[in-house]
């Protein structure tokens, strides 16, 4: 029995010893694990000093994005609109081109001489009417832009007017045919076409007629884009030049509202913008927006903002291939490009100046950017204080009822 009693004492003594040695371990297992805490990226600090390092071969740029940056980047964007890289275009009237059919008639004032009854048989060869007077032909025009017609001859007709091609014919026919006349009418255009593919109701070539077509007339003749106006994209190319604009800002802005020429090509994409958001931000995500485009400050609400407990307002960052016209010349003198002409460039917002809301308000998103928040430099530490507290408590719960 003494022996028994003896030992109670003892086993009941290793019970705080073991308490305290499991508080210790799971410390010391704390302790150990908080150099590698999870981080949201990189801090604005080393986002700053990634300025010159390498990125697809190329050393990034890094802009702080102040009003005169802003501005420069809004003058490029203008500098890409229809109306300033096109240009807009008078309206060129019905000149004839190779390919386009002509309805041509003729008329000889009584005593008819070629088209009268003396010369009913050649009438009939080129298609003479019930009228003894008057022959109607059809012609197209060659690949050389040239007419053959009969009593005629051959007639330079391409780059010419209907109305200077019945001159020149009625010209012709003078002291052979008694007081000529004609008409030249174009039955079928064929010459000055524009082509209209992509996602609209109905792909095809659309003539244009001598008033001068503007691209929303040309749109509304292939029947309008299948998809809503926020997510369609205008993309107009002639001859080796091309821009791009969204629909809504032709619509909105008349003067993006060019008139077309011969030959231009109008390809209506179905494309919604995205942006990613990174960081400490209330949601990371790929964020779809519409083709008229958002701001910074339009981007950041559409992601809840930053957070409050984590973000770095010092640290708000925009990763771009820009093109260089967009940069200051001094910058992009000295930037190297990638194989696309394209400059890596960073740019950086400094949310705690109050002007730099003006800026965020100004400075237009672009597809396939994305918006990086860095984290607060004293983030990291109170989430492991607060971490460490939560389990501190936790463990003296786990010894305390190992002791009791």
């Amino acid at each position: 029995m003494s022996d028994c009693q003896g030992s109670i004492p003892a086993q009941r003594g290793a019970a705080p010893r073991l308490g305290r040695a499991a508080v210790a371990g799971l410390l010391a297992a704390l302790l150990a694990g908080c150099s590698s805490f999870g981080a949201a990226g990189p801090t604005a600090s080393a986002v700053r000093k990634s300025a010159g390092t390498s990125v697809a071969g190329q050393a990034i740029t890094l802009v702080t994005l102040d009003p005169a940056a802003s501005a420069r980047v809004a003058g490029f964007e203008t500098g890409r609109s229809f109306v300033e890289l096109i240009g807009d275009s008078e309206a060129q009237g019905s000149l004839v081109g190779a390919g386009d059919l002509l309805d041509i008639t003729i008329w000889e004032a009584p005593p008819a001489v070629l088209f009268g009854a003396a010369g009913a048989g050649t009438a009939a060869m080129v298609g003479a009417s019930g009228a003894q007077n008057r022959a109607v032909l059809q012609q197209t025009v060659t690949t050389e832009g040239t007419l053959s017609v009969p009593f005629v001859g051959t007639i330079r007709a391409a780059g010419k007017s209907p109305a200077a091609i019945e001159r020149e014919i009625a010209s012709r026919l003078a002291g052979r045919a008694n007081d000529p006349q004609a008409t030249v009418r174009l039955a079928q255009n064929d010459a000055r076409n524009v082509t209209v593919i992509g996602e609209v109701a109905a792909s095809r070539r659309v003539p244009l007629g001598p008033r001068g077509e503007r691209l929303l007339d040309v749109l509304a003749s292939a029947g309008g884009p299948r998809h809503p106006v926020g997510q369609t994209t205008v993309q107009l190319t002639r001859g080796s030049t091309t821009a791009t604009m969204p629909l809504d800002r032709v619509i909105t802005d008349q003067r993006q509202n060019i008139r077309l020429r011969a030959d231009d090509v109008v390809t209506v994409l179905h494309q919604p913008f995205t942006f990613t958001a990174l960081g400490a931000v209330a949601r990371n995500a790929e964020i779809p927006f519409e083709g008229k485009g958002i701001t910074l400050a339009q981007a950041l609400g559409r992601v809840g903002g930053l957070r409050d407990d984590r973000a770095d307002i010092r640290g708000v960052f925009i990763f771009r291939l820009e093109d260089p016209a967009a940069l200051d010349p001094a910058v992009a003198g000295a930037a190297p490009r990638t194989a696309q002409g394209r400059v890596p460039v960073v740019y950086r917002l400094d949310l705690s100046d109050a002007a730099s809301f003006f800026v965020a308000q100004d400075f237009s998103i672009r597809d396939k950017d994305l918006v990086y928040v860095s984290t607060a430099p004293g983030a990291d530490l109170a989430r492991f204080l607060s971490t460490v507290s939560n389990l501190a408590f936790s463990v003296v719960s786990v010894g305390n009822a190992v002791t009791n």
